[in-house]
């Protein structure tokens, strides 16, 4: 298809879409099959960053599951496709949103949202994922290349702690993922995905009573010492879930919840201790 034939089917697509939100039956009476028809995208065809090659419906239910999506979550898919996933999540009853560069995807995304029943909650914007601001989400979902996820990294650790990335097939390099599943049925390629749980920053020195505990971080695993009047303790078992925190040291296990510059929670005996970040 030529660049000139292409403008025209997503003009076309447009148009389409326009049609649907301005004429009151026709988004309701048209199938899914019948959106298809109009546009309809092949496997390994070429896009921005990546060849688009679909996800299996079975791997779009286990990625949201493992998600943990309810209805109260904004998700986020970037590289959206034919936006199935965005669309399987809003009828879960989430808001959501794909990111795409291919004008014909997300047009095609648009009218099948719109014959699904979830036009209102499905949103797809044309755009390049590295320049769009996608920080309010509470899940973002991805298909992407490793060296695209590595790119991506940076801005996904920024996010607001407890944010679930999920992503089909490929990692984050040595940022080691929070859970792992592998689909076996109705799934014929790119059956596997990860989950990461973006952690609180808690990297430096805390005050706890008159006990210094130094931390050093690396992604959601941490290390360092509970210091008293000159003694050192080694943290053992250190690991940050979003803005949770668990650790030993010496025979207690402490867990507890990070709020900003502040911490507190319980040790096993039933203790309480809070710290406060004295500094980064």
């Amino acid at each position: 298809m030529t660049i000139l034939q292409k403008s025209f089917v997503a003009a076309a697509l447009v148009a389409a879409g326009a049609m649907a939100f301005s004429g009151p039956g026709l988004a309701q009476t048209e199938t899914a099959s019948e959106v298809t028809s109009v546009y309809k995208p092949s496997v390994g065809q070429s896009g921005k960053d990546v060849v688009w090659v679909p996800t299996s419906q079975a791997l779009v239910d286990r990625m949201l599951d493992m998600a943990e999506l309810t209805p109260r979550d904004h998700l986020v898919d970037l590289g959206s496709g034919d936006g199935r996933l965005v669309i399987t999540a809003a009828k879960r009853g989430a808001s959501a949103r794909g990111i795409e560069f291919n004008p014909d995807l997300v047009a095609l995304s648009r009218r099948t949202a719109q014959a699904e029943g979830v036009g209102n909650r499905a949103r797809f914007d044309q755009g390049d994922i590295f320049k769009s601001d996608f920080s309010n989400a509470t899940v973002v979902t991805l298909f992407l290349l490793p060296d695209l996820n590595l790119r991506l990294r940076p801005t996904l650790l920024n996010m607001k702690p407890g944010t679930r990335v999920v992503s089909n097939t490929f990692t984050m390099d040595d940022w080691e993922p929070d859970e792992t599943a592998q689909v076996t049925q109705g799934c014929a390629g790119h059956c596997t995905a990860y989950k990461w749980v973006i952690p609180a920053k808690v990297q430096g020195t805390w005050r706890m009573g008159d006990k210094q505990l130094v931390l050093t971080q690396k992604y959601q695993m941490v290390e360092g010492t509970l210091r008293e009047e000159g003694a050192s303790t080694p943290i053992s078992e250190g690991r940050i879930a979003g803005t949770k925190i668990t650790f030993v040291a010496g025979d207690q296990r402490y867990s507890g919840e990070i709020s900003g510059r502040t911490m507190q929670g319980t040790t096993e005996g039933g203790g309480r201790w809070n710290a406060t970040l004295m500094k980064p």
